[in-house]
């Protein structure tokens, strides 16, 4: 049974710390986590849709709201490392060195999940994916609500993920006038810093296994734990449960079909202009003049960790220019490009 606000239209309140009304708002928040409702707020990395992870109810609505496939898991939020610590079966070595190093941060661990956490967190499997975020609007949230929050991106499942509170908005079509709200209440915190989605890491194999690359680099993990295991799971089958979040074939999709091309896409974005198609070119480096109405460019930074930022922002404007193509100059094959050139990849499949 729906909690009895569910039926009230997304509020959205801009959190500012330290006001009286932030307050206010952070409390409201914190009750409808509480009782089973869903919040958006944002992390480091992208805007989450959090629910309270312990109660199952609660969970099962993210997955309704964004249409979510059972088979993949829930990243767990939680407000201090000795939270997690009671949240899994065991807690090694390598698991309290990266979180010394990276937690606060965008690093997600994948450790054994103890029963108290409802098995559709972890879409059935015996693990659990979980971090401490460094937005301080998040970790406001969690120490308000007092419970350890599930909370993939804010966002119908496979599009673009949100760095704006208007991006959920835009992604549930929940607010005010608009009919009834999937969201009770999104905390608007501003754009998120990051940009991309956690580095999630599974601890529960030897040498530990990279599941998605993310804002904390393999090597900057390395340096902490030893060699760890890098080349990509083989997916599990349809009806299995997968071994992290962001691990689809196709997820952090535009609504437009998206190209990307190694060598520079102008070539390509002149010809589909020829024909008439409206396209979208998100050009590496500096801005290009483009002279044709049929081309949109939104052009992208050189350096990765300002692309980083970036990307899903430029994605989100060029849907919203009613592009009907996008090709993507594809980054360096590098280290420091590897996250971006993940979800460009995987926004792109087919």
């Amino acid at each position: 049974m729906l909690p009895a606000a569910a039926n009230r239209m997304t509020k959205t309140y801009t959190i500012r710390l330290g006001t009286a009304d932030s307050a206010a708002a952070l409390r409201r928040a914190a009750e409808v986590l509480r009782r089973g409702g869903l919040v958006a707020f944002p992390t480091e990395t992208v805007y989450g849709l959090g629910a309270n992870a312990l109660d199952e109810a609660a969970v099962a609505r993210i997955f309704a709201a964004k249409g979510r496939p059972a088979n993949n898991p829930l990243i767990v939020h939680v407000s201090r490392t000795e939270q997690a610590r009671e949240l899994v079966t065991d807690w090694p070595v390598a698991a309290e060195k990266l979180a010394e190093r990276f937690w606060p941060g965008p690093l997600t661990l994948v450790l054994g999940r103890r029963p108290t956490v409802p098995a559709i967190v972890a879409a059935g499997a015996d693990t659990l994916a979980g971090r401490v975020p460094a937005h301080p609007v998040a970790l406001a949230l969690l120490e308000a609500a007092g419970l350890p929050l599930a909370a993939p991106s804010a966002n119908r499942s496979n599009q673009i993920s949100p760095t704006t509170a208007q991006h959920v908005l835009e992604s549930f079509g929940a607010a005010e006038g608009q009919g009834e709200a999937l969201i009770e209440i999104i905390l608007d915190g501003g754009p998120t810093t990051g940009g991309l989605e956690s580095t999630v890491v599974d601890l529960t194999t030897t040498p530990p296994r990279l599941l998605r690359p993310g804002l904390i680099s393999p090597s900057q993990i390395e340096i902490v734990i030893g060699p760890i295991t890098r080349t990509a799971l083989s997916l599990a089958a349809a009806e299995q449960s997968l071994p992290s979040p962001g691990t689809q074939p196709r997820h952090y999709a535009p609504r437009a079909p998206m190209e990307c091309h190694a060598t520079g896409g102008r070539r390509r974005v002149e010809d589909l202009a020829s024909q008439g198609i409206r396209t979208g070119w998100l050009a590496l480096g500096e801005s290009r003049a483009v002279m044709r109405p049929e081309i949109v460019v939104a052009s992208m930074p050189a350096s990765a960790t300002e692309y980083a930022a970036q990307l899903y922002a430029a994605l989100h404007t060029l849907d919203a220019a009613g592009v009907e193509r996008i090709i993507v100059d594809l980054p360096p094959d590098e280290e420091a490009w590897l996250a971006i050139r993940d979800r460009l990849r995987r926004g792109s499949a087919p």
